[in-house]
């Protein structure tokens, strides 16, 4: 016999496995298109569950009981929908119906168990869904006791059709009017083929959206190849089984409202989970059955995979989740930790209409509040990491309940004294009196407070997690590595086109300039300080600000508002590296549009106020509104530009921003998030993104997305033998002795006065005025890293180290003490004897950035920047020499030598993993001496291509050293 390759045997196939599963076969012949319900079905259910009540209704309507029984019905979905239906049944006069009996909690309850196996689960094929087109029909739809909840559309690759053909059909073919398509009487519609499955909640004609309904492959779109059968049959085999279907129903599918703040019009949005997110949230319920309280799960979802929905439905479900026996909930209360104002807010609404019993969500927002919420049976508390210190503070006595916490953006909320102070409010226990205890004891109990607490589990949410956040919150696995738990990967989100690509059409500027002498005498400054100034200041002045604005709006007006992009409607955002960059930027763009007549016009954003040429700016006065109202006024349509310092650059969701340019250094994570402000979706106008920049290289940029494409691993654990170490070195200058150390720690503990303390610490302020200034440097640089590293170790380390918790308390009253070594500024008065030549922006490259993704992680370093060098003092001349020989540009030049040596060559040897493990953990000598070697190798791979460059390199002993001195103190210094 053959084997059946068409669609219709598809149709069959996944039919006979429904039918094996437990669902009731049906023919079309059953289904009443007027009133969109299998009405014998539903008159079994009903009949056989609740009989006394049918009886009443037809006693009560006579002969007329089908007709308004069953209108009657269908009315009270059109308003409610059938989710709501589903739940909660309706009121026929004064007789209640139920149309679905719940999956019972527990395994204990042999009634509620009874009632959900009542249910018949039913499926029919060729469905004639129409009354005015009777010929049409559906391939499939799904009943829930002859209530139809989901309908779809299957294609076969074998037959050359596909899930396309599919989407299609349902935006050409089938009538959005007809009640069966209408909003809330199905749960979703499902177009799909063997290989893929899309979906749909609300059909719109051919303005229907479809979204991915596909588990992913190698971190991008589609499914991976199942040995056991179609790659789409976790759809009919997992997803539609009829336990599963159940709570997706009673769980994640729910009927919103959505009200539009600038309309005010309320529009209403049927939800289904998209494949990830069900899996995600299933993933973290089960673990939690098994694990019980007190442990850590890391989430990396890239922004697109809408987060706010899987925390919200984690949350509710959490509150009802039982351990393993069954017989009582795992957590007494659910904390939802937020980063930002707005998705505070945007939770706490989703959380809301996701409740199906009022009075279980509270916006916690000081201490006072969180027993309060408790008693009163606040099964979820939302609170923003701002507030969360306050939520937090004098609640020790809360150690009999148990949390779950869930944090959005885990990197960020969890930095460090945060992290610790929630931890020992959380798990404090009030203790008796029994014995004197010493101070051994007492730094135990303080090390112990700043370790996650049994009582407590953490469900820590981010699109880019960092190495620390990788090391507390991701799971270890044999070979050492740490890893989330699930993975929505920004590959993924891209593909399947929830989020725009950023680094699509990215261009890149560099700056030439000259600098000249405006002084008569030739002084000394120190160098390495002057270069940083000279080039600060050239980049913020206003010859450089104001050329840079034109090439911004020349670009704007010609590729992006004339050709009309995001339907006319595109927007820019800004991004500067000061807030008087952004004053001169704004100033600048006011200008040159005023003089060009354009009748569009910029904001500016950032915090406090800044004094300028003699005059004070901030928000309200530069943009005429308060600053408050900014991401409501920037809607508007004739604000296109947006410019920005350190605001707005991550967390705010517009999604008409197309294009942003870009001067400012951004590195790793910031890099991430704040060119993700362009990836927000806006179909069917926005199709692509623009960022011109200023200052970071492509290959910069990459480096800081690769490590979030696909999935981030941190390699391996802190060493804590690494404080260890700092531990000696930081004992070497003599600042502070151990006796001190362990007597200012005994005093701490004990409550002492500030009196008591301050004469310790000012002796040891003194014995460190006296260091040399390397030695001041590298002293206060581990301090900082000791006391990094030590808040970060404490809260994930089994063991407890007095010495390190002791000199950690000393080390974080002393830093904030010692004077600043930079006080004799050597290169205090550069500026004033220095001004511009000539400054020249010359655009390079348009690309595509090609991410790689499956970066590997090393643990976060002890010790920060801040290297200890003896001041470089060389004259005013060679300094202004060297400057413009580094950065400026001859037109006789050659462009490539030149690009070469002073940009890839030097590159390419500090991305090499030797000399980065070298300068981050030895010393500055052998981090030259690494330096030097490999650079004589990489040259060597690219001699051909620059052979005079090389022999001079090779030849030239005077010019080799020099080149080596200079390229390894521009990488090393900063």
């Amino acid at each position: 016999m053959s084997i059946d390759m068409s669609e219709k045997g598809f149709e069959e196939l996944i039919e006979q496995h429904l039918i094996q599963s437990g669902y009731t076969k049906r023919i079309n012949a059953d289904y009443d298109p007027h009133f969109c319900v299998d009405k014998g079905m539903l008159m079994h259910f009903l009949e056989t569950t609740q009989k006394e009540a049918i009886d009443i209704l037809k006693k009560r309507h006579g002969v007329y009981f089908e007709q308004r029984f069953f209108k009657r019905v269908s009315d009270q979905i059109k308003k409610k929908g059938i989710v709501k239906v589903l739940r909660d049944g309706i009121r026929d006069g004064d007789v209640k119906l139920s149309f679905y009996y719940k999956k019972p909690a527990s395994v204990l309850n042999a009634q509620s168990i009874q009632n959900f196996r009542s249910n018949v689960f039913s499926v029919m094929r060729q469905v004639h869904y129409s009354e005015k087109t009777p010929h049409k029909s559906l391939d499939m739809v799904l009943f829930i006791n002859g209530l139809p909840i989901i309908t779809l559309e299957l294609k076969n690759t074998e037959t050359k059709q596909s899930f396309v053909d599919a989407i299609r059909q349902y935006r050409n073919d089938r009538d959005y009017n007809e009640d069966l398509f209408k909003l809330g009487r199905c749960l979703v519609h499902f177009a799909m083929d063997d290989q893929e499955v899309y979906m749909t909640t609300e059909l719109k004609g051919k303005n229907t959206t479809f979204l991915p309904f596909n588990k992913g492959h190698n971190y991008g779109k589609g499914n991976p190849p199942n040995p056991n059968g179609f790659k789409t049959d976790y759809l009919w085999k997992e997803v539609l089984e009829i336990g599963s279907l159940a709570n997706i129903i009673e769980k994640f599918a729910q009927l919103i409202e959505e009200k539009d703040e600038d309309t005010k019009k309320i529009d209403r949005k049927q939800i289904f989970p998209r494949y990830h997110q069900l899996q995600v949230v299933r993933l973290l319920l089960d673990r939690v059955k098994q694990d019980g309280t007190g442990h850590r799960y890391l989430i990396q979802h890239s922004a697109g995979s809408g987060k706010s929905n899987s925390i919200t439905w984690l949350a509710h479900q959490l509150t009802e989740t039982k351990n393993q026996s069954g017989e009582k909930n795992v957590f007494d209360s659910i904390i939802v930790v937020t980063d930002r104002k707005v998705l505070d807010k945007q939770i706490r609404d989703n959380i809301k209409q996701f409740a199906q019993v009022d009075g279980v969500m509270a916006a916690a927002t000081k201490s006072s509040e969180l027993r309060k919420f408790l008693e009163a049976g606040k099964k979820i508390i939302v609170t923003t990491i701002q507030k969360f210190p306050y939520v937090v503070e004098d609640i020790g006595e809360l150690s009999n309940y148990r949390f779950a916490i869930i944090i959005d953006e885990a990197h960020s909320s969890q930095g460090g004294n945060t992290a610790g102070k929630m931890n020992a409010a959380l798990s404090k226990v009030q203790q008796e009196e029994e014995e004197e205890k010493t101070l051994e004891d007492k730094i135990n109990e303080f090390v112990e407070s700043h370790r996650m607490p049994p009582n407590v589990s953490y469900f820590a949410f981010t699109a880019t997690p960092k190495n620390k956040t990788l090391e507390i919150f991701g799971e270890a696995h044999p070979d050492d590595t740490f890893a989330p738990i699930h993975i929505y990967s920004m590959k993924q989100a891209i593909e399947e086109e929830f989020i725009l690509d950023v680094l699509k059409n990215y261009t890149t500027y560099e700056s030439f300039y000259k600098l000249y002498k405006n002084i008569e005498d030739d002084p000394r400054f120190d160098s390495r300080r002057a270069q940083a100034k000279l080039k600060n200041f050239v980049e913020t002045h206003e010859l450089t600000i104001e050329k840079k604005a034109n090439i911004m709006i020349d670009h704007f007006l010609d590729k992006v508002y004339q050709p009309r992009k995001v339907n006319g409607k595109a927007k820019a955002m800004v991004v500067t590296r000061s807030v008087i960059s952004a004053i001169r930027y704004k100033q600048a763009f006011d200008k040159i549009l005023k003089e060009r007549k354009v009748d569009i016009e910029a904001l500016v954003a950032f915090e406090g106020s800044r004094t300028l040429d003699g005059k004070t700016y901030d928000e309200s006065s530069m943009n005429g509104f308060p600053g408050g109202d900014i991401p409501k006024e920037f809607k508007k349509d004739k604000y296109r530009f947006l410019i920005v310092a350190e605001k707005y650059q991550t967390g705010f969701d517009q999604p008409l921003l197309h294009t942003m340019y870009v001067d400012k250094k951004l590195d790793g994570v910031q890099a991430v998030q704040t060119l993700s402000r362009l990836n927000r979706s806006y179909k069917p106008y926005k199709r692509e993104t623009f960022v011109l920049d200023f200052y970071n290289s492509a290959m910069e940029i990459k480096s800081a997305f690769d490590p979030f494409y696909k999935t981030t691993i941190l390699s391996e654990a802190t060493d804590p033998n690494r404080l260890n170490d700092l531990y000696e070195e930081l004992a070497e200058p003599q600042v502070y002795t151990e006796e001190e150390v362990m007597d200012l720690m005994e005093k701490y503990l004990n409550g002492s006065s500030r009196e008591a303390i301050e004469p310790l610490l000012e002796n040891m302020v003194e014995r460190f005025k006296h260091l040399s200034y390397d030695e001041k440097v590298k002293f206060k640089t581990r301090a900082k890293g000791f006391v990094r590293t030590y808040q970060f170790l404490s809260q994930i380390l089994p063991y407890n180290q007095e010495d390190w918790t002791a000199l950690a308390t000393t080390l974080r009253l002393l830093v904030p003490k010692l004077p600043r070594i930079s006080d004799d500024d050597l290169s205090e008065g550069i500026l004033d004897a220095i001004n511009i030549d000539s400054y020249r922006v010359d655009q390079k490259e348009t690309q595509n950035i090609t991410l790689e993704g499956e970066t590997i992680l090393d643990p976060a370093p002890t010790v920060g920047g801040g290297h200890g060098n003896d001041p470089k003092l060389e004259y005013l001349s060679e300094i202004v020499r060297d400057f413009n020989e580094k950065f400026g540009k001859d037109l006789t030049e050659n462009d490539s030598v030149r690009k070469f040596m002073l940009e890839e060559l030097p590159q390419k040897v500090a991305e090499r993993e030797e000399y980065q493990n070298t300068k981050k953990y030895s010393d500055r000598q052998n981090a030259k001496i690494t330096f030097t070697r490999l650079l004589e190798e990489v040259f060597q791979e690219h001699m051909f291509d620059q052979f005079e460059m090389y022999q001079k390199f090779m030849e030239n002993e005077e010019f080799r050293e020099w080149y080596t001195d200079k390229m390894f103190d521009t990488d090393y210094r900063f």
